[in-house]
């Protein structure tokens, strides 16, 4: 999507990064740049409002469900662990409790002939 009108930053690049602006995610730069171009595109700022409506729509719809405690502790404490480096990268969590353990090597004997 583009106006047709040059701008500083593309339309396709505010766009592309919609939602890291709707959510805060990037630099303070990059935020002023967005407004600024926002200021200058009705098309993008037309589809600035929609998305920003659906997300306060899912918010208002889906946001009143808590997380259990015990739940939320767990996460924020595997969180730590694997920040800290204390948690093995290269192991899944849960991999160890489910995979099976590893199959013993067949060995081939001779069986005794009947006879």
């Amino acid at each position: 999507m583009s106006c047709g009108n040059p701008h500083e930053t593309d339309c396709s690049e505010v766009l592309g990064h919609l939602y890291e602006y709707l959510d805060h995610e990037m630099s303070e730069g990059e935020y002023h740049k967005f407004e600024e171009h926002f200021g200058e595109c009705s098309p993008c700022l037309e589809k600035y409002g929609l998305e920003q409506a659906v997300k306060k729509l899912v918010k208002r719809c889906c946001g009143h469900d808590d997380v259990p405690g015990d739940l939320r502790s767990k996460v924020l404490s595997r969180i730590e662990l694997i920040r800290s480096g204390q948690y093995p990268s290269a192991q899944a969590p849960g991999a160890a409790e489910s995979a099976p353990p590893p199959a013993a090597p067949r060995t081939t004997e001779a069986e005794p002939s009947a006879g």
